[in-house]
């Protein structure tokens, strides 16, 4: 199908949360602590707040008053202390976005009792700690068998460190909000956010709101990767600068502002040990990760659990450990957990297969697990030797050379690299209507459009759910009023809201003219099985053997994703992943200052970002699979696993082209020349 909203977005009609209208519109400009660590030792805006055109000065001196600061990320202003550099500690609050900024820059008068800050991340950090989980609900460690012993006795062995930087999500569309205050005391918030109904109920507990008090309006958002799934503080900032100024109030976060307050993927080491017969079958594998958090809330990335479930191994264990810095708090960046540490894993099988003089595919496939190997439940269904000799097929992989470092034409040296892919499957409850009208039909439910073509996909769900053409179909989302939702975040959206619409659209066509459905027990009853989507990632690479400079002119992505229900927005969405992890190979890493605890390169002139010119050529493609055991649709989630496995695919064929092993991420002319 053809985007059903790509009508309004190129005539510049679809409406982001900043744009919408309001009367007597108050603008906000929030003030960032230029420390790291101490305390806001006094505030005197005397002079901004006789500046023409302001309204109201917010910040620690006077809180303002809230009902929850159970989130001290939201709880704006009501303490003195600072935790990291680039925290919001002041805002300025007038009639145009120009005096807002002019007197929080010159009239504000800001003085901080600073402290000695800790923003480095390290092994022998001596606050290191085991978590009780990582995200989203797993243990931190797990294990079976010695791996001591098994390493002592494998024939082969490799024990290497990989790092991963930290990274940005930078998204097109800036965090932005427009919160209106009605006369009753409700509120009406439009928001840049993933999720409707989390959204809501994360604003209302912070202002002290019931949420049926709270409206979240967000149809149309410029895309997240998992920033916008964490209510973040311009939501809060708006409403209440939108209560001390008495009119409706906008709150954006500039592209430099984002770098601190709207998450990022913590940077991670990770030490992999693999030990092997002489035949290359593992019989030891551990993963042990060391990442950061930020002093005000725990986030525990799950860096380690794909190799939980990648390769077959009799002794196996994963660990992670956790530094709180004073550093922003990271959160959710596409893929969270598999991208950095299948990059690790599979840079490692790599170097295993280089060690043992197997080929990397034949490596893979002979540690082909039968089932998932921590769990022991059966795979609802894993075609990853499927995409792995299907990607081969298509990449000319026989005629590689087997040896790295000797294909040279010109100045360039020429490499090819492979790694796999893998993503779980799941989906969260939700609820949607149907109803039914003089032959046409309207669907409703409150899930969100990041940019994903979400409208588009459940659109031609519940068209064939109810047997009819989508083009008498209308689904309605983006709106907390509508029937609640899950966010749209870890590759569940469609699996989970269209779940619901399939429901409903069977209940119409049983009742008639109305059909609602809630998947909560249904998704409680998916048991009994492994559910994960799996690929293989392909990169040849071009290396400049005087500058270092790394090309890319080709990439091939193969999935096994169950149904593949509309395959221009799946192939969009896969490469989209893929150039993402292109840049996390490559270009994207933001440098953090010691000294001051700031991140440099806060913007797009210095945090580069992959773009259509960074690959010459990238395919997608993917194998059907008939999988019962998931959802209605029997599809498996695409968002994320586009970027899992590019890193290391490009990583291996870096290796491949010149015989050098960068692990650390991104790799940089610098590293190779070094």
């Amino acid at each position: 199908m053809k985007r059903i909203e790509g009508r309004e977005k190129v005539t510049g009609h679809a409406r982001y949360a900043y744009e919408y209208p309001a009367a007597d519109v108050a603008y906000v400009h929030a003030v960032q602590s230029p420390i790291a660590r101490g305390r806001v030792r006094s505030v005197d805006a005397s002079e901004a707040l006789t500046t023409a055109g302001v309204l109201a000065v917010l910040s620690s001196a006077d809180p303002p008053p809230l009902g929850s600061r159970d989130n001290p990320e939201l709880a704006l202003f009501q303490t003195p202390e600072i935790a990291y550099n680039g925290q919001i500690v002041a805002a300025v609050v007038a009639r145009t976005l120009e005096i807002a900024r002019e007197a929080a820059e010159h009239g504000l008068r800001i003085t901080y009792d600073e402290e000695p800050h800790d923003v480095r991340l390290r092994t022998d950090h001596p606050g290191l700690y085991r978590p009780e989980k990582v995200e989203p609900a797993f243990p931190s460690d797990t294990g079976r068998g010695d791996v001591e012993t098994a390493m002592r006795d494998a024939a082969l062995t490799l024990d290497a460190t990989y790092t991963t930087a930290t990274t940005h999500n930078n998204p097109m569309e800036p965090h932005a909000t427009l919160a209106v205050w009605e006369e009753n005391g409700d509120l009406t918030v439009y928001d840049a956010t993933q999720g409707a109904y989390a959204d809501r109920d994360a604003i209302a507990s912070v202002l002290g709101l019931a949420p049926e008090r709270v409206r979240v309006v967000a149809p149309h958002v410029g895309g997240g990767f998992g920033s916008k799934g964490h209510t973040r503080p311009n939501a809060i900032l708006a409403a209440l600068a939108a209560r001390a100024a008495g009119r409706p109030a906008k709150a954006v976060l500039t592209r430099q502002q984002m770098f601190a307050l709207t998450g990022y993927r913590t940077p991670t080491i990770q030490r992999i040990q693999l030990g092997a017969d002489a035949e290359g079958r593992l019989t030891a594998i551990a993963h042990d990760v060391v990442e950061q958090s930020s002093t005000l809330v725990e986030f525990a990335e799950q860096t380690a659990t794909p190799t939980r479930i990648m390769y077959a191994a009799p002794a196996r264990r994963t660990t992670h450990r956790l530094a709180r810095l004073d550093v922003p708090s990271p959160s959710w960046m596409r893929a969270p957990g598999e991208a950095p540490g299948m990059f690790a894993l599979e840079s490692a099988m790599d170097e295993l297969a280089i060690a043992a003089g197997i080929d990397p595919i034949e490596l893979r496939l002979r540690n082909e697990p039968r089932t998932e190997p921590e769990s022991g439940l059966p795979f609802s269904s894993r075609n990853l030797v499927a995409c792995l000799r299907e990607g081969a097929r298509r990449f000319g992989w026989e005629s590689r050379d087997p040896e790295p470092g000797i294909r040279l034409s010109g100045r360039w040296l020429t490499g090819t690299g492979v790694a796999a892919s893998t993503y779980p499957a799941r989906r969260l409850a939700s609820t949607a209507t149907a109803t039914a009208e003089d032959g046409e039909f309207l669907v409703r439910i409150a899930a969100a459009d990041i940019g994903t073509g979400a409208r588009t996909v459940l659109t031609k769900i519940a068209a064939e759910a109810l047997g009819t053409s989508a083009e008498r179909v209308r689904v309605e989302v983006g709106d907390s009023t509508l029937p609640r939702a899950s966010l749209a975040g870890g590759s569940m959206g469609t699996a989970s809201w269209g779940s619901a619409v399939v429901l409903a659209c069977e209940a119409l066509l049983k009742n008639g003219d109305t059909g609602t459905a809630d998947t909560t027990e249904d998704v409680e009853a998916d048991t009994g099985f492994a559910r994960h989507a799996f690929g293989a990632q392909f990169a040849e690479v071009h290396v400049d053997v005087d500058t270092g400079e790394v090309r890319v002119p080709r990439m091939l992505g193969v999935f096994a994703a169950g149904h593949i229900l509309d395959e221009t927005l799946a192939r969009s969405q896969f490469i989209g992943g893929m150039t993402m992890g292109l840049g996390m190979a490559l270009l994207e890493a933001t440098v953090l200052d010691e000294p001051s605890g700031s991140f440099l390169n806060h913007d797009l002139a210095q945090y580069h970002v992959a773009t259509c010119a960074d690959v010459l050529g990238i395919e997608a493609v993917w194998i059907e699979e008939e999988d019962p055991y998931l959802n209605p649709m029997g599809s498996k989630g695409i968002g994320e696993i586009g970027i899992v496995g590019a890193a290391a695919a490009i990583a291996n064929a870096v290796h491949h082209a010149t015989g050098r092993r960068i692990r650390d991420l991104p790799i940089t002319p610098a590293k190779l020349l070094g």
